[in-house]
């Protein structure tokens, strides 16, 4: 056994002995798991452990973990080690893991600069393995923290992954016969690099405009502001993958086929029967394409407009003058115009105060299994 490989099984090992997520925080929880790890052999030897020992030690409700985040935004070693509480990624608990940094366009770095770092996942601990979690925030982390520097994770792996099982059926069998010429059946590398380039923009744009994340993330975590954020960002990267000429045309036009299928055709089959904040984000690009006409069904397929562009640009400038009120009305009124706007393209329950599927996708997700 490697020395990395002993470090996740010790890991894994002290992770079983924790008990309920809701004690996370109480002291005499963070004292033992101190002790446990303090315990081991070859994971206390870790710089990430004696980092998040450092902050485990000093753990008080509010603080942040400034040990273990200069360590990972240092870029020291390529390993992330903490606890974590996210209610998104229920697996994941004490974890570890080490990563491998991904290439990248150099105009879209410096042009669209971020704290993103899209990486393939080289070891990780149990909880790194799930399914879901694609991603990993600073928030994540125990404390709940968010910092503007603080580096954003994409296991870019686990995108492709997922494309190729979901969304690579979900083209050819609910699309009309040439709607995503350059991503239907393009190869994983292909896949890699849009995947990349997508989380870069994505998470760029979260920080502009006039209500940025982190400065509003607590006004927009209800699940249709959380949905409409996501959607917002990544119609702002689909139209900079457009209209940004620096960036190479047929890598830029195959990242936008990327981010148009996930976002209008993955996303919305994912939760079933409960959507998610991403689901809502694709019933409402789906419903706000269908009313102004950038698709339109035929019997059970989608067919896409040429309008398309023009379509997601009108829909960017409907939300950026909602958010644009934020400088003369109070965060509630905005947020109400906000949920307003996004219950008028989306099925929301008002009994079962949640948001429902579109048929039309739970009949997607039946037929095909995904």
């Amino acid at each position: 056994m490697d020395d990395m490989a002993e470090v996740y099984a010790e890991v894994d090992a002290v992770r079983r002995t924790l008990g309920e997520r809701a004690s996370f925080r109480e002291p005499g929880t963070l004292r033992e798991l101190t002790r446990r790890i303090e315990g081991t052999t070859a994971l206390r030897r870790t710089p990430a452990a004696e980092a998040l020992l450092a902050d485990l030690r000093a753990y008080e409700p509010g603080k942040r973990f400034d040990a273990t985040k200069a360590h990972i935004n240092g870029r020291r070693d390529g390993h992330v080690f903490s606890l974590f509480d996210a209610s998104y990624f229920p697996k994941l608990s004490l974890d570890y893991l080490a990563y491998s940094e991904l290439p990248a366009d150099a105009h879209l770095v410096e042009r669209y600069a971020s704290p993103t770092v899209p990486v393939t996942l080289t070891g990780h601990s149990a909880g790194f393995g799930s399914r879901v979690v694609v991603a990993l925030f600073p928030e994540n982390h125990l404390d709940g923290i968010q910092r503007p520097d603080d580096l954003v994770f994409y296991f870019i792996d686990k995108f492709v992954e997922r494309h190729n099982r979901v969304t690579r059926r979900m083209i050819p069998a609910v699309t009309a016969p040439g709607s995503f010429p350059l991503i239907e059946g393009a190869s994983d590398a292909c896949v890699r690099q849009a995947s990349s380039w997508w989380v870069r923009l994505h998470e760029y744009h979260h920080r502009q405009g006039d209500m940025p994340i982190p400065e509003f993330l607590p006004a927009k975590k209800y699940k249709p502001l959380a949905g409409l954020e996501e959607l917002r960002v990544d119609v702002s990267a689909m139209l900079a993958l457009l209209h940004d000429d620096a960036l190479p045309r047929e890598e830029a036009r195959t990242a936008y086929e990327y981010v148009l299928a996930e976002r209008l055709l993955r996303y919305a089959v994912e939760g079933i029967p409960r959507p998610n904040y991403d689901a809502v984000a694709s019933q409402l690009l789906f419903g706000y394409l269908r009313e102004h006409e950038g698709i339109r069904l035929n019997g059970d397929t989608i067919e896409l407009s040429p309008e398309i562009p023009a379509v997601l640009a009108a829909f960017l400038e409907e939300i950026r003058r909602i958010e644009h009120l934020i400088h003369e009305e109070p965060v509630a009124e905005v947020r109400r115009r906000l949920i307003e706007f996004t219950d008028a393209y989306t099925d929301f329950d008002p009994v079962a105060r949640d948001y429902r599927y579109l048929p039309f996708f739970a009949d997607v997700k039946k037929k095909l299994g995904v």
